[in-house]
């Protein structure tokens, strides 16, 4: 097992030295087409799929110059770790929830604000809305991070050892969520102790009993086989979980402008295309789920209407706590008022 470790961690290491913008310049000056490393903590899902949508028609776009390498289930690192890499130009490209990257720009956390979005089809609307990029865009961008690509990830579920019906079961249940205050309060607010753990150490701790579920969303449950330790899904739908690609500064601005051009308009356009699939595999894993022995269920709808006015008074709440998240926030919420149906 000791030997094992080290040997990925030497693995990762050698992952990101390849992809470093010292090696990166030696290997343009001899000709060699640039690797471009880009890497999700998941597997088997809609970001695992946009990446290797985008690796595959930037290398096909750029004429060969560019090779795009995909890393799923943070084959390059924890999370953190592979944020910091793109900030550096060690890594080139990162997906994941947008509230991944609070520890950057506490801004990121407003696309998880419980009852923002009506349905999974509001938020693609959102994401393509003009005003919402020309400001979401820019998040990050001080700290070496180009938002490039806004799709849904899935309705927020909560996956559990023992069968939630109501939203009463859920109290007193230690559920693991993100760090964000957007997660944390309302979960706080239902009742439940929210533990905010790596995802690498989710599945452990619900097989061993030290948490009790975990919120996030299905397709990622399903394509890591969380039904083996925790059968039982309910579709709360209180908030929906978006993606967010960002490349690396650092890497863009080595690049020659029609490069530059090519990777931005592939990661938008590709993000664009995506919500068809995302939603079909949706439904899609929503089968395979039950087809495995585990089980869906959904809140009661007087329920959770009668809940989301509750959640909706908290993310108020988390915005006139921090000031600094306030301008986006208004941004978000008047685009999903412009595109509500």
């Amino acid at each position: 097992m000791i030997i094992t470790r080290h040997l990925s961690r030497v693995v990762c290491l050698a992952a990101l030295m390849a992809a470093s913008p010292l090696v990166q310049d030696s290997a343009r000056a001899q000709g060699a087409p640039m690797v471009m490393k880009l890497g999700t903590p998941t597997l088997n899902d809609g970001q695992h799929e946009f990446l290797k949508r985008f690796a595959a028609e930037v290398e096909k776009d750029s004429g060969g110059r560019i090779k795009g390498e995909v890393y799923p289930a943070s084959q390059l690192g924890p999370i953190p770790r592979e944020i910091e890499a793109v900030q550096l130009g060690a890594i080139q490209g990162f997906i994941a929830p947008a509230e991944f990257y609070e520890g950057v720009d506490p801004r990121f956390q407003v696309l998880t604000a419980p009852g923002l979005f009506q349905d999974m089809d509001h938020v693609d609307r959102v994401a393509k809305d003009p005003k919402f990029r020309e400001s979401f865009y820019k998040l990050g961008a001080s700290r070496g991070l180009a938002v490039s690509s806004v799709f849904l990830s899935g309705p927020t579920a909560i996956n559990s050892r023992a069968p939630v019906h109501h939203v009463a079961d859920m109290k007193n249940l230690k559920l693991r969520v993100m760090a964000s205050a957007m997660q944390t309060n309302p979960i706080s607010k239902l009742g439940a102790s929210p533990v905010p753990i790596s995802l690498g150490d989710v599945l452990p701790a619900l097989q061993q009993g030290t948490i009790d579920g975990v919120m996030s969303v299905l397709p990622v449950l399903t394509a890591m086989r969380y039904y083996d330790a925790a059968k039982y899904i309910t579709e709360t739908n209180f908030s929906m979980t978006v993606s967010c690609f960002v490349l690396s500064k650092v890497w863009l601005a080595k690049l020659p402008p029609d490069l530059q051009k090519i990777v931005t308009d592939d990661a938008m356009r590709i993000g664009d295309q995506m919500h068809p699939w995302v939603t079909a595999f949706y439904e899609q894993q929503k089968k395979t789920w039950g087809d495995s022995g585990g089980q869906v269920l959904q809140i009661p709808a007087d329920e959770r209407a009668s809940t989301m006015k509750e959640l909706g008074a908290v993310a108020d709440n988390v915005v006139k706590a921090n000031a600094s998240i306030k301008d986006i926030y208004d941004v978000v919420q008047q685009a999903a008022e412009r595109t509500r149906k």
